[in-house]
């Protein structure tokens, strides 16, 4: 029989146990974080038919998107989380409440060309607060915080939320005579931090025949350093432009009360996602020591969510985390926590009579304190036993000998402690005093983040 090499495919990511833990740890802190926020969770299907999916489409999407047939049916895997959303809420409009407030973390595929840090399977950790007919500036107000409480309780410090209004850009673009090429503008703004300002301004003169002296006196206000100070002196000038500042001065005077610090926030006037999509704030987030990685989260304000599906009025604030992508990122740099690194289980139960009564037992109260236990009971020695143990990373060993049972106790082994750390490795306590005794110091092992504390 011929066999088959197995492989993995370009662009789609598989990780070792102890990774795929680590991930799954990160997707549980976010799970928990948006739910602190009063975020429900929502879970759409990975294939909705073709005609659904393109709605918003078409162009780039359609090109990208993994499109098959399945009878007569023309299928489609998501290529994100909005269009399905979009799709949900128009279908379920008078069963929901509103202003609707959802999370979805789940896989996305865009059959685009993979690179380094790029893939076509990826999860995607998306929030989105969804009114019906308006939606109050608060919530758009109230998204920084969420990304500050995500990042931080994911272990990371040393990141930027950038903030900005598209209102604001294209009132400008109105007060300076650009509203004809306001869409060009924007997308070639959008690139200034990949391309640097000379490029930008080249395209702008070359391209879209923007005066040279417009485009200077646009690229000079969009660097000032004191941003709101900038645009002071165009007020008054446009209803869009006044619209979208005062927008932006309610964002930035919550920041404070919605526990953000002032060193992880800053209005950014280049920021302006290049897409159609957003009306309103715009975010991205960045690393600091690591801008090359560029926005890490991103998204904003939107008037119309499911235009395409309903005529209704549905518009919203949302952002999403390439999760998939983050992750590639840390473990690239080296930023991931190897304290936080769990193993499938928390101790390892090594029996040491003929009967396994006691050490099933044993592994049954542990589960029940919620430690998770593992049976070993192949026919090895006990120091491969041991070694079984190290190399999966698994911190505690139990044994369970005839002393053991016949004094109702159990020995445990501390798999990770040092040798010189002045405790000792093994402890025999009763049985319900050693459970005890794991439940605690499990307490304290988990609480470690993912992610390294030590930036910058």
């Amino acid at each position: 029989m011929e066999r088959i090499k197995p492989r993995t495919l370009s662009g789609f990511m598989e990780l070792l146990p102890g990774d795929q833990v680590l991930f799954d740890r990160m997707v549980s802190i976010l799970r928990r974080t948006y739910s602190l926020y009063g975020f429900t969770a929502l879970d759409t299907p990975a294939i909705e038919a073709s005609e659904v999916l393109l709605a918003k489409g078409g162009g780039e999407t359609e090109k990208q998107i993994y499109r098959f047939t399945k009878g007569d049916s023309d299928l489609s895997l998501r290529f994100d989380l909005t269009v399905p959303l979009a799709k949900y809420v128009a279908a379920h409009y008078n069963e929901l409440s509103f202003p609707f407030r959802r999370f979805q973390i789940g896989k996305v595929y865009r059959g685009e060309r993979a690179q380094r840090g790029r893939f076509r399977e990826f999860y995607q950790a998306d929030i989105d607060v969804i009114g019906d007919g308006a939606l109050d500036i608060i919530n758009e107000a109230e998204i920084p915080s969420i990304i500050y409480r995500a990042f931080t309780d994911l272990g990371l410090r040393r990141f930027r939320i950038r903030v900005n209004n598209r209102k604001v850009l294209n009132g400008l673009f109105a007060i300076l005579g650009l509203s004809e090429c306001a869409g060009d503008v924007l997308r070639t703004i959008d690139k200034l931090e990949k391309i640097g300002p000379d490029k930008v301004k080249a395209i702008l003169v070359d391209d879209f025949a923007v005066s040279a002296d417009t485009a200077a006196s646009l690229l000079s206000l969009l660097s000032a350093a004191d941003p709101m100070a900038a645009l002071a002196p165009f007020k008054g000038k446009n209803d869009l432009f006044d619209q979208g500042l005062e927008e932006l001065n309610t964002v930035v005077k919550y920041m404070a009360a919605f526990g953000v610090p002032q060193d992880h926030f800053a209005v950014d006037l280049t920021i302006a996602r290049g897409l159609d999509y957003y009306t309103g704030t715009v975010y991205e987030t960045v690393m600091l020591d690591h801008p090359e990685v560029g926005s890490i989260c991103s998204g904003g304000r939107y008037d119309n969510l499911a235009e395409y599906y309903t005529e209704k009025q549905l518009p919203g604030v949302g952002i999403s985390i390439g999760l998939t992508r983050l992750f590639f990122v840390l473990q690239d740099q080296g930023l991931l926590n190897p304290q936080a690194r769990t193993a499938s289980a928390d101790v390892l139960i090594l029996p040491m009579t003929e009967d396994l009564s006691h050490a099933i037992s044993f592994a049954t109260a542990l589960r029940q304190a919620g430690v998770r236990a593992q049976l070993h009971c192949e026919k090895k020695k006990f120091k491969q036993k041991l070694s079984y143990a190290d190399k999966l990373s698994i911190p505690y060993a139990a044994f369970l000998g005839e002393d053991e049972i016949a004094a109702g106790t159990v020995t445990v082994k501390d798999l990770r402690m040092a040798q010189d750390a002045g405790e000792s490795k093994q402890v025999t306590l009763p049985v319900d005093q050693a459970v005890e005794l794991l439940r605690q110091r499990l307490e304290q092992r988990t609480a470690a983040a993912p992610i390294a504390e030590s930036q910058g």
